[in-house]
Order: C-alpha cells, then structure tokens, then sequence
C-alpha cells in the first residue's frame, strides 16, 4: 500500500489511500495530531484513474492537502505565539481554518508564481537571449534548440531557488521535516518496526519525492514541447507578443506533461532497481540533496507519529470497524504520551503486497 507525506511547518503530513494524518510539535513540546477519512476525487470520477490523466488529479490533490496541512500547523504555531491569557479562563484564541474558497486561492495564487518563474522567466530568457545573439532557432521559440536551451534555464532557475530558499532557517527546518519523512516511509516500506532507531538508519533521498517529479516534468516539457511548438502558428507579427502567446500555449500542455511524469514516477517505484529507471531518477535525487536534511529524532518522532495515524486507520477499515470521517485534534505531552495511548503499533508488514 502506497504512502506519501509533505513537510510542513514543525510537523509532517502523511496520505495513504484512505486517510490524510497530520502531526506537529508545539513550541510547549506537545504533539497534535489531527487525522482524517480522505477519499479521493477519483472515487467520484473514477475515469480519472486512466494513466496520463492521473498525474493532474494527484498533482491537485497534493497540493490542496499541502495547503490545508500547512495551515493547520501554522495555526498551531500561532497559539504558541499567543501572549499569556489575563485570566486562568481565557483561552487563547486559534485561527480560523482557511476556507475551501480560501485553498482554491492559494492554490491558483501559487501555481501563477510557479508558472511564471518556472516557466515564462526561462522562456523569454532563452527567446533574448537568441535575439541578442542573432540566433534565428532560439529567437524562433518553437525550435528543438530553443526547447533544450530552455529546460536548462528552467533546471538553473529550479535549482537555484531551492538552494536560496534553502538558506532561511524555517525553511531549512521544513527541509528537516521532509529527510524525517522520507526516512518513516523507507522505514515502512521495508516493514520494519516504525520506531526512531530503524527511521535513523535510512537516506533522506526517495525515489517518489515531489522533488524528483518536478525534475522529471521539466524533462518531459522538453521532449513534448519540441514536437509540439514546430507546428505552431504565429500569431503576432510582434515579436514579444508572439512569444506571450506560445508561454500560455504551455500553460494547458502541463496536464499531459504532469500526466507523463507521474507515470515515469510510478516506474521508479514499481523498479527501483532497473538502469533505465535509475538513469532517470538520478538526477531527482541528487536534488533532494538540497530539499532534504537529516532530521533529528524529534523529528522523527513526528513523522512516525503522522504515519502511525494513517495506518491505524488503514487497519481497522481492514477489519471492519468505523471510524469517524473528521476527527477532533488529539493532543499528546510527549512523544512518550503518544506511544503509550497507542501501545500496539501497527506493524508495516500488514500492508505488504
């Protein structure tokens, strides 16, 4: 059973088929733990499972979870952050959730940041710079030449964001987070006893990180954009204009560039082991050596806390039983307190293939 996760702000958000786990450490040092029943847009719309159309939804999905999660630990960080209440009877107010109006606009504010630095920043770089060098295939915007010079940019603009994002101390512990939740997973899929001494003995790299995709995708643009653009028109004897009009031709053919990608990602964890799959992987880990870090075990301890919660869940639809879809937060001391309300832990292997 497959299971994937996100860092977040002091804490890690765990998915599995049919639950979403998030975990996070208070300042207090207390660990909150909010659980819930996740179903999938595709059991709505199941022709949705299709390969190459899965890709978006998971994309979607990934990053409509990751908002929420991060809200909820921000909202966690801001009771931390209260002042001291003037009365033994006042409490601490906490933020309101964000609002699914609210996820959606972040959601679109988001993808249009990305969308511009990663993908019409390289473009017109590569367009300027072919016109400044008299260069007719990289001024064109559309040849194979323009296409590999401009996934190169993208991969430098790519990399060089996330090594200066990198420096910043919140985001440094993020990418903490992230190594620690990596760890949990190998962990799991190894089906060893979740525990801090079996997560420390694994790498921070996965193969199936969001990382590596986003690598993978701006390989796949290569390749589809090269066979696409030759037979696109100009549209405008204005040279820029022109060019404004293939970047937003780019926008509707990341579906399908999601779509490949996913698939390709699904390979590497179907053959981990393959020289093909591992030919294509490399580079994405390589990348992780940037965006992961090694955690400490308190930061294990979350993330195996938030992974522990899906599985729980996981078992008892397994045998039957009901659970709640929303679940009240669960506040726990320590991670001591967490294994002690929940002293029979799931074993990994009760979910092999």
């Amino acid at each position: 059973m497959s299971v994937g996760g996100q860092a977040i702000l002091e804490g890690v958000m765990m998915r599995s088929p049919n639950s979403l786990a998030i975990a996070v450490r208070r300042a207090s040092g207390e660990i909150v733990v909010k659980e819930d029943r996740w179903v999938s847009i595709w059991e709505r719309a199941r022709f949705l499972r299709k390969p190459f159309l899965r890709g978006a939804v998971v994309l979607f999905e990934a990053m409509h979870n990751g908002v929420k999660a991060l809200s909820f630990s921000a909202d966690q960080a801001a009771r931390d952050q209260d002042p001291v209440p003037a009365s033994a009877d006042a409490v601490p107010a906490a933020q309101t959730p964000l609002t699914g109006l609210a996820i959606t606009g972040t959601i679109v504010v988001s993808v249009a940041f990305a969308f511009a630095l990663f993908a019409a920043l390289p473009h017109f770089i590569t367009w300027l710079a072919g016109t400044l060098l008299g260069n007719a295939s990289l001024a064109s915007g559309k040849d194979l030449s323009f296409q590999v010079v401009d996934g190169i940019v993208k991969i430098c603009v790519l990399v060089g964001y996330m090594a200066l994002i990198s420096k910043m101390p919140d985001i440094a512990r993020v990418f903490q987070f992230h190594g620690a939740e990596h760890k949990s997973i190998f962990c799991y899929e190894e089906g060893k006893p979740l525990t801090v001494a079996n997560a420390k003995t694994y790498i921070t790299l996965h193969p199936r990180c969001g990382t590596s995709f986003l690598l993978i995708t701006v390989v796949t643009s290569i390749v589809l954009f090269s066979a696409v653009f030759p037979f696109l028109p100009e549209v405008s004897s204005t040279k820029w204009l022109n060019q404004l009009a293939y970047i937003f031709v780019k926008l509707p053919l990341m579906f399908p560039v999601a779509g490949i990608a996913y698939e390709m990602t699904r390979l590497s964890a179907k053959f981990p082991n393959n020289p093909i799959v591992k030919a294509f992987t490399w580079p994405g880990l390589k990348l992780q050596l940037i965006t992961t870090k090694e955690p400490d075990d308190e930061q294990l301890e979350i993330a195996l806390v938030a992974l522990q919660m899906t599985l729980r869940r996981e078992q008892a639809l397994k045998s039957g039983a009901a659970l709640a879809e929303q679940a009240e937060p669960v506040v726990f001391a320590d991670y001591a307190a967490f294994l002690a309300a929940t002293a029979a832990p799931v074993n990994p292997a009760a979910f092999a293939a």
